[in-house]
């Protein structure tokens, strides 16, 4: 990987950059200023989902930007009150009528469970798999993934699913960088994306240590440390940023290497960074903070 659109190739065959541009909590602004800054930067992979609020501010940004709908990447979520064949494919038209497409290059479910406590929640992802394999099979979702999903949620679609997914979105990060679900897809053929791939380490002084050393050595910031990391792992980061100078920074990370003893160094961190909430114990409440 060369540049910030430089593509992985999906075990369907779609092309997808390798790092997209998150956009969870861009409507704080309520303009599509952070949107359209990141197109004009290089951006073309864009992450939404129906939760974030900001479909209808990617969908505008985009077609003011000019440039044509078929150079973008963009890629929804269903939120877990939209789970269930009917409810599936009611949420995938409206995520299509706020973005102002036709079409979605990726479409996830959020979360593997609608609540913590739910018994038969195999039932239900195969439920909202089946509507979402219909509208892959019309043409109308170019890939299928996950967000949130372990290897034991994945399985379940690899058992008795007839599309296999694609991706799989989890927080990964230096000190959050889950070893066996990354492991366990990239074995399946499916594309790990890392959420919060810069992570949240003042509290975690052993992480903190590390990276500083390593930004030194390298000459780069903490946050391009991080998301080298990532791109050594074969992960697609999808960072945030507010700025023109961020998001470029964010992007320049083409130019360095990390050294293996670097990488299994970062690999082994202590596990206590991370920031999430755990896909099968502790759901996100809708009112308050979804997370990714």
């Amino acid at each position: 990987m060369k540049s910030v659109n430089d593509t992985y190739t999906l075990n369907n065959g779609l092309k997808i950059p390798c790092m997209g541009f998150g956009t969870y909590k861009a409507k704080d602004g309520k303009s599509t200023e952070i949107i359209g800054t990141a197109i004009r930067a290089g951006y073309r992979f864009f992450d939404t989902a129906s939760i974030y609020e900001t479909e209808r501010l990617l969908g505008q940004a985009i077609r003011e930007s000019g440039i044509p709908r078929e150079e973008f990447v963009i890629a929804s979520k269903l939120w877990i009150d939209e789970m269930g064949y009917e409810q599936a494919k009611k949420a995938f038209a409206a995520s299509l009528e706020r973005l102002g497409t036709d079409y979605l290059d990726l479409y996830l479910i959020h979360w593997p469970r609608s609540n913590a406590a739910d018994p038969d929640w195999r039932t239900l992802d195969l439920e909202t798999w089946r509507a979402l394999e219909e509208l892959y099979d019309e043409g109308k979702i170019r890939a299928l993934g996950c967000s949130n999903f372990l290897p034991h949620h994945l399985e379940n679609l690899m058992v008795n699913a007839r599309v296999k997914p694609a991706v799989n979105q989890l927080e990964i990060h230096p000190g959050y960088s889950q070893e066996a679900a990354v492991a366990y897809c990239l074995a399946q053929g499916i594309r790990p994306m890392a959420w919060a791939p810069l992570g949240r380490f003042r509290d975690n002084p052993i992480v903190n240590e590390a990276l500083g050393q390593m930004a030194e050595k390298y000459g780069k910031s903490v946050a391009q440390i991080c998301l080298r990391f990532e791109l050594e792992k074969g992960i697609i980061p999808i960072p945030k940023a507010s700025g023109m100078e961020h998001m470029k920074n964010n992007m320049d990370i083409f130019d360095f290497s990390l050294s293996a003893e670097d990488v299994w160094v970062l690999s082994c961190m202590p596990q206590t960074a991370w920031i999430g909430q755990h896909p099968d114990f502790a759901l996100p409440d809708k009112k308050s903070n979804p997370q990714q």
